[in-house]
């Protein structure tokens, strides 16, 4: 264990948005129960690029004993992770960036060639 900054999710404040986890180049961050979660020290670098697309403020940095960031388990664990598709045209995010959003509690993912029908109907 080392003293340095990792990520903090406040389980009160968070609502389940999901926004938070394409903005972590590491992906320690997913969804367990409807709340967000580091889910390992070792895989959160403590960089904090999640910290403002939170909604709620859920998420902040602190500095504490946490096991040391291990670079080749975050890539062996990114390794592992399937590619967000697109819910409307299956775009993965090697074809066009892939947005995030929750609708009627249910976590979907849409491309920006998409967006617009999304939004405009």
């Amino acid at each position: 264990m080392v003293k340095r900054k990792i990520v903090k999710i406040d389980e009160e404040k968070c609502n389940g948005c999901g926004l938070c986890i394409s903005p972590c180049v590491e992906s320690a961050i997913v969804l367990v129960n409807g709340k967000a979660k580091v889910i390992s020290e070792e895989l959160c670098d403590g960089a904090g690029v999640c910290l403002n697309v939170c909604p709620t403020g859920a998420l902040s940095i602190e500095e504490r004993e946490a096991a040391p960031f291990n670079e080749e388990a975050a890539l062996k664990h990114k390794a592992t992770i399937s590619k967000d598709r697109c819910s409307y045209c299956g775009n993965s995010d090697d074809d066009a960036p892939i947005l995030t959003y929750k609708y009627k509690g249910e976590i979907k993912q849409v491309c920006v060639r998409c967006l617009p029908a999304l939004i405009h109907g």
